[in-house]
């Protein structure tokens, strides 16, 4: 199921409560995307950046290979790329602080450029209360993540983004549509005071330099509403994108997971399937098998709500699929492809 969305989709939301195992999923679907050929891009948004520390080496805000495949050493007997090139993994953790002081400072740069000299001061004042404003951690998020998906739907097979925890996610995934209403509203204005402009150089008033500023505020805004855009039509379209919850059968993961799936559903955002992530085994010990009987009874709960949620879908509910309890630590690429063996063998 999970690898079957992998090779179908082009772009892999996985997201759900805190340590439940989100990236040791991400990780492993991308994973085993690149050993049937295909090449992949993980970013981490999340701010407690697991990602590093499951493969085993410092990851930042630019591409690092993870794993290279070799055309002709996949698992599983997949196809060869039409290209001969093997496939493999990078990955991004977005780096909150670098990514706000370059929002900031792009901010900054067109609008000292753009406004005259006597507001200078007033720009520095504004962008020092922005630094700590509430919203300011999002927009930048968002601006480098829209620019992940475009990159990386240009250059890569598969994106998948490991998400931060619930409530960071949904205000994120919610922000695209918002933020290209509101820069929407900007051009309309623009467009008025162009229109104002025109009339006033009509009759000889207004100074070359001035339209040159208009237009370039028009370009700035035309492509933040344009990338903006992009990632609300990619995150809304489910035959490109579709989002997998993940949680572990415990009541708090269980109801955390179904209000994820309404959230969103109701954000229109396609969700193909909720991993069950380490499921304890029925016959080792008596201590394991009463908690398989504990999760028996959470993962009828959790079906049970995601079938009264399907009910407005046009395709049904997401599917669940069960990952089992592993044993080790989990970390590197042999790690990592434990999990994604885990992720084959369920189907």
């Amino acid at each position: 199921m999970l690898l079957r969305l992998a090779a179908e989709r082009r772009v892999l939301f996985v997201g759900g409560k805190g340590g439940v195992g989100k990236t040791s999923v991400a990780s492993a679907v991308a994973l085993e995307r690149a050993r049937d050929g295909g090449r992949v891009l993980v970013v981490s948004t999340d701010p407690a950046h697991n990602l590093g520390h499951l493969w085993d080496r410092p990851l930042g805000d630019e591409p690092t290979t993870v794993v290279a495949v070799a055309d002709g050493a996949r698992a599983g007997g997949g196809a060869a790329r039409v290209d001969g090139r093997g496939g493999g993994v990078d990955a991004v953790e977005i780096d909150p602080a670098r990514t706000v002081e370059t929002h900031l400072a792009g901010v900054r740069s067109t609008m000292l450029r753009l406004l005259p000299e006597r507001l200078h001061g007033q720009v520095e004042q504004h962008l020092a209360f922005a630094r700590e404003a509430p919203g300011t951690y999002e927009s930048a998020i968002l601006d480098r993540l829209a620019e992940c998906v475009e990159a990386g739907l240009d250059a890569y097979d598969l994106v998948v983004v490991d998400t931060a925890p619930t409530g960071h996610t949904l205000r994120l995934l919610a922000l695209p549509a918002q933020l290209t209403s509101w820069t929407e509203t900007l051009l309309a204005s623009r467009d008025r005071a162009e229109r104002f402009g025109a009339a006033v150089r009509g009759l000889g008033g207004r100074r070359a330099a001035d339209v040159d500023v208009d237009a370039e505020l028009r370009r700035v805004l035309v492509r933040r509403r344009r990338r903006f855009a992009t990632l609300r039509d990619v995150v809304g379209d489910p035959g490109r994108t579709s989002f997998v919850i993940v949680g572990v059968a415990e009541p708090m993961p269980v109801a955390e997971s179904l209000a994820l799936d309404a959230e969103l559903a109701s954000l229109g955002v396609d969700v193909s399937a909720v991993v069950v992530n380490r499921r304890s085994p029925a016959d080792a010990g008596e201590l394991l098998a009463q908690r398989r009987r504990a999760e028996d009874q959470q993962l009828r709960v959790l079906r049970a709500g995601l079938e009264a949620g399907s009910g407005a879908r046009a395709g049904g509910g997401p599917d669940v699929v069960e990952l089992p309890l592993l044993a080790g630590d989990l970390v590197g690429e042999p790690g990592v492809a434990a999990i994604g063996a885990a992720i084959r063998a369920a189907g």
